[in-house]
């Protein structure tokens, strides 16, 4: 579904409906963390990738046409294939050493699990396993997640914000200049 949904979303032209795809994208993502056991990427995924950013790109369109402008040259540039076919391979190459999904006997189910689940309670003093590990093991990686996510919506609401105030300037220029024209008539008629 997720292969499906990344090429629908390549063909797609109207930005509405790749914003809207983008989010399913994500949610299917989520799912697939929860089937992996990565619950907390899981909720980060759904509140990150399908919500927040569907906010912040339903707010950047607001600045935008609705349609993609297709340029002539783009589609035709070979080399530019060839580094996404290398990259892809290079991707899939680096997942070839990982172990099998599901595997009992993967390092993470042999060591670091068996440690979080046995002295995280008296390590951090918080009862619950899944808090302790993303608020002190993980404390500096959750740390950077907020930030990225803070530091995105500042970036659109000031785009935004930009945006809408020079909009108004610009309205109100032109109401300026209608009531001029308006004015103006009057005297001369």
């Amino acid at each position: 579904m997720m292969a499906l949904t990344a090429f629908i979303l390549v063909r797609l032209r109207d930005l509405f409906a790749v914003i809207m795809l983008s989010g399913v994208f994500s949610l299917l993502a989520a799912t697939l963390y929860v089937a992996l056991d990565a619950v907390d990427v899981a909720f980060t995924e759904a509140a990150v990738g399908a919500g927040v950013s569907t906010v912040l790109f339903l707010g950047a369109l607001t600045l935008t046409g609705s349609r993609e402008k297709v340029h002539p040259s783009l589609g035709k540039s070979f080399p530019a294939f060839l580094i996404c076919l290398a990259t892809g391979a290079l991707l899939v190459h680096g997942t070839l050493d990982m172990p099998r999904w599901g595997d009992s006997t993967a390092a993470i189910h042999q060591h670091v699990a068996p440690r979080f689940i046995e002295k995280s309670a008296r390590e951090i003093g918080v009862p619950n396993i899944v808090t302790s590990v993303l608020a002190s093991y993980r404390g500096y990686d959750t740390l950077g997640e907020t930030t990225v996510v803070f530091t995105a919506a500042a970036g659109v609401v000031a785009l935004i914000g930009g945006g809408l105030s020079r909009r108004r300037r610009e309205e109100d220029r032109d109401e300026a200049r209608a009531s001029d024209t308006q004015g103006n008539d009057k005297a001369n008629g």
